[in-house]
């Protein structure tokens, strides 16, 4: 391999890909005996913490696109751990609601979420764990260029 080709094991986007779908399938196996996926506990905590709001303030608040919000908010639809209703102020909106068995399905999926959380840092040590979060917060938030911005300088 050159010099100027890529090498893979220096991108900054498939370490942090591969490190997002290890920590998944981790959170997973523990969230799994209650029949949630990490992503689907994250839509109901949010819910649970901000209360009602439509799919694009959601999609915003979780940075994950609509159309993959969407395919997720289809199993906690169909199992009635949430409900879509119209928009509080627009009626031609949709608000995502949290039901009653969602509540009570998040209080179950707590104690395997709280397991995750403790053998994750028990792996990486307490500091190190805290310190990551905190670093993937500010990427998160981040205002990085846009494609068509990093095009016009190259």
């Amino acid at each position: 391999m050159s010099k100027t080709e890529p090498r893979p094991e220096i991108c900054t986007c498939l370490a942090i890909r591969q490190a997002a779908r290890r920590v998944t399938q981790f959170y997973d196996q523990f969230l799994a005996p209650v029949g949630l996926r990490t992503t689907q506990f994250s839509i109901l905590a949010k819910l649970r913490l901000l209360g009602p709001m439509t799919i694009n303030a959601l999609a915003d608040e979780l940075v994950m696109d609509r159309t993959t919000l969407g395919r997720n908010i289809l199993p906690l639809e169909r199992e009635s751990l949430i409900s879509i209703v119209p928009g509080r102020t627009d009626r031609r909106s949709k608000e995502l609601q949290l039901t009653n068995a969602g509540v009570e399905r998040l209080r179950a999926a707590r104690k395997g979420w709280k397991e995750a959380q403790t053998r994750f840092a028990t792996a990486f040590g307490e500091r190190r764990t805290a310190g990551l979060r905190a670093l993937l917060r500010e990427v998160s938030m981040a205002d990085l260029p846009a494609a068509a911005a990093a095009a016009a300088i190259g």
